[in-house]
């Protein structure tokens, strides 16, 4: 599974979650996020880190239906996370630049997503 779109979207989700949960003002400021001014964002960045840990971890120790089953459960998740970046460009309620680096990097993720469940 190394080096496929399954293995590389697992190692993906377990690297960006595990950066989230361990560092979450770093993964904050990746995204343009005013952590100094919004004390929540780490648990925010928490809440998200281990989401996609979690679903790294499911690609990771499955096969089969279930390991389909993942898949189209963190494309789900990565679509949600695509609209709700497109909301933050709508409302203003993130800058530009951070709703659109986490709208882009959302919208990657699913297609990483929709790519990996065609070899599965």
């Amino acid at each position: 599974m190394p080096g496929s779109p399954i293995g590389n979207l697992a190692a993906a989700r377990v690297a960006i979650g595990a950066g989230s949960w361990l560092a979450p003002a770093l993964a904050g400021r990746a995204f343009g996020l005013d952590v100094e001014g919004n004390p929540q964002a780490p648990y925010i960045a928490r809440l998200f880190g281990v989401r996609d840990a979690a679903l790294g971890y499911g690609l990771l120790t499955s096969e089969g239906a279930e390991r389909r089953r993942w898949l189209m459960i963190g494309i789900a998740c990565d679509l949600a996370d695509t609209l709700a970046g497109v909301q933050t460009l709508r409302d203003g309620t993130l800058p530009r630049l951070s709703g659109v680096l986490v709208t882009a990097t959302a919208l990657a993720a699913a297609g990483m997503g929709v790519a990996a469940l065609q070899g599965a």
